[in-house]
């Protein structure tokens, strides 16, 4: 399949920004393809009323994850469409960990061999990715801001896999507009994002949907992406688009496609999860994960895939009518694929569904596909080659286990190289990783990944006193509880109805009332934070780091983060700095990301030798000590 033209904006102030987001609000058809066939990437808010939920039923399946699939008779005559689903692949493209330098247990190769399979057999298959394929593994780095000169890995990958379409994902847009505009361009698929739509125009700037043929079958997917995208991420990574509610979308061009497309089936293609209170009121307009949302209050649905939260899903809730939608989705990383079986039966002159069944099929247990391995092989010696580059080495070892309980060198290496980057009074960052450890001796650009695992810029924006004290109360509240005796935790766990901790079996561990990078911490001042005062009430800051005093209505310069920045957290608004103030706040930014900085200290400094400045300290020591001892278990259960 040929994509059509993308039409341009004929604004000049997103001339550039835009490519990879301007498209036609109509529909591209696929063709048929053969099942031997390998055709295939990427990217505020609309003032509408919300809209009452009606009492609805969910139906959890007893066992949600499958390690095979049942074979169930099919009648004569019947049309059988599998439709497979990836998410949050994060560039697990080949069974290999570039940062730990280990092989991994599944990737995508997993998946194409587990499709290949399902192709084999009689029936029609349909392969969609769920979004965010351009962050996570080094592989998709290196594509993205190193090797710009060649084609693109992911699109290279996925169209010789044979993707049929595909979603954006947050992180897609992450990796900024030269590179999804190139992947993007470089796909044989389409990519669909109903609810990305042209400040300018008022429309989608890519295909809203798409619709495939299979076996004289037509199967339209309604593509979206959670709206949160603001919430996280710089503007000038978007420029000219707004992200709407998935409600109000889905309303909006289901009944388009219903009547110009006929579909036998319609299919939702969402980059976001189905727990709609995870980040707010489920009542909340532009719901970070409403999946589960769109499928009760909006008719027309046969099946939803879900992603962006990595959870292994199925389920069935009933739509407005009570008509039951399959709610299906996949893990990260190629741990699971999502699959929709839709089975038709003649009716008259053409076909009618008569049942559509989900699960999710585990990929550990597949071979990876040696072939499409083999074609690649280069590229991953490649990446090898360069994730194995050192950069320079560090005098001991530092793990960011340490950072979870108090100032440390693994969160002060960072705000060092913050601070000399921009020049700044003083900066903001948190443990961007739970468990990463940077081993005394030589670095590599592998570690690099572990230190810092997201692309974020690094920004100067101004504060007053006033609001680093609340940003700071914001942080501690959410990151230590309040410990009122000796036996309590340190660590402010999450806890259900009932007061119980909530183990996370993705995580292995217990948790947490906020995750932990939104731990934050700041450097240049020094301050104080006692467990045992209610939540509001716990940071005295006392001086600067240099000796002055701290004034709360003076205005600070502050390194932080573009996710930060942007709002993400809360904690800015828990300050009272709206995204369009803080816009206003920015007085630089970076071109390149934050780990290419890291690497570039070491790379200038040859050893680096961490210290922390002990700026910040948690009191009283013998309840932190205790807290501490009782909450270490909780985020790092053994093994």
């Amino acid at each position: 399949m040929k994509k059509k033209h993308i039409r341009l904006l004929s604004f000049a102030i997103i001339a550039i920004i835009a490519f990879a987001f301007i498209g036609c609000a109509t529909t591209s058809q696929v063709e048929p393809i053969e099942p031997t066939a390998a055709p295939q990437p990427v990217v505020e808010e609309v003032q509408v009323q919300p809209v009452e939920q009606p009492a609805q039923t969910v139906v959890e399946p007893e066992v949600p994850v499958v390690v095979g699939e049942t074979t169930q008779e099919v009648a004569e005559g019947t049309k059988v469409v599998k439709i497979i689903t990836t998410s949050d692949m994060h560039g697990n493209i080949f069974p290999y960990d570039f940062m730990r330098n280990t092989e991994a247990a599944t990737s995508q190769m997993h998946v194409s061999a587990y499709v290949e399979e399902q192709r084999s057999k009689d029936q029609s298959v349909i392969l969609l990715d769920n979004g965010d394929v351009l962050q996570g593994q080094p592989i998709v780095y290196y594509y993205n801001f190193v090797a710009t000169e060649t084609p693109h890995i992911v699109p290279s990958v996925m169209n010789d896999m044979g993707y049929d379409a595909a979603s954006v994902g947050n992180h897609d847009i992450e990796a900024g507009p030269d590179v999804y505009t190139k992947v993007y361009d470089q796909a044989d698929y389409p990519y669909v994002a109903a609810n990305a739509v042209s400040i300018a125009t008022g429309e989608p700037v890519i295909d809203p949907y798409v619709v495939i043929e299979r076996d004289g079958l037509k199967i339209a997917i309604l593509g979206m992406v959670t709206p949160y995208i603001p919430k996280w991420l710089p503007q000038n990574l978007y420029e000219g688009v707004r992200f709407e509610d998935m409600v109000q979308t889905a309303k909006k061009w289901i009944p388009i496609i219903q009547e110009t497309e006929s579909p036998d089936l319609i299919v939702g293609l969402f980059h976001a999860g189905v727990d709609e209170t995870y980040s707010g009121d489920a009542d909340e307009l532009g719901n970070e994960n409403a999946s589960k949302l769109v499928a009760q209050q909006v008719e027309g649905f046969d099946v939803i895939f879900t992603g962006h939260d990595h959870q292994d899903t199925n389920m069935v809730v009933q739509s407005p009518s009570g008509k039951e939608v399959v709610i299906v989705g996949a893990m990260n990383g190629g741990r699971s694929v999502a699959v929709a079986t839709a089975r038709f039966s003649p009716s008259g002159s053409s076909y009618s569904l008569e049942s559509i069944d989900g699960s999710t099929i585990m990929m550990e247990t597949y071979e990876p596909n040696s072939e499409l391995i083999a074609k690649y092989q280069d590229a991953i010696d490649e990446v090898t080659t360069w994730v194995s580059r050192e950069v320079g080495s560090i005098s001991e070892t530092i793990s960011s286990r340490d950072s979870m309980f108090g100032d440390s060198k693994f969160v002060d290496l960072i705000h060092q190289i913050q601070l000399e980057k921009t020049g700044a009074d003083l900066s903001v960052s948190a443990p961007l990783s739970l468990d990463a450890t940077i081993e005394e001796g030589p670095v590599y650009v592998r570690d690099m990944f572990s230190l810092y695992p997201y692309e974020n810029l690094l920004f100067t924006m101004e504060m007053t006193g006033r609001e680093i004290k609340a940003f700071l109360e914001y942080s501690y509240e959410n990151w230590f509880n309040q410990m009122k005796s000796l036996d309590d935790d340190l660590i402010n766990f999450k806890r259900d109805a009932e007061g119980n901790l909530i183990f996370n079996t993705r995580y292995n561990t217990y948790d947490t009332a906020t995750r932990y990078y939104n731990y934050d911490s700041f450097a240049g001042i020094n301050y104080v934070v006692d467990i045992t005062k209610p939540a509001g009430q716990r940071v005295t800051i006392k001086t600067l780091t240099k000796g002055n005093a701290f004034q709360y209505d003076k205005t600070y310069t502050v390194a932080i983060n573009s996710y930060r920045a942007q709002g993400g957290g809360g904690h800015l608004a828990a300050a009272g700095i709206t995204p369009e103030v803080a816009l206003d706040r920015i007085l630089f930014s970076t071109d390149k990301d934050l780990r290419y900085y890291l690497m570039e200290a070491f790379e200038k400094k040859g050893e680096i030798e961490p210290s922390v400045d002990n700026n910040w300290l948690v009191i009283p020591n013998l309840w932190v000590q205790r807290g501490m001892k009782n909450s270490y278990p909780k985020l790092y259960p053994a093994k």
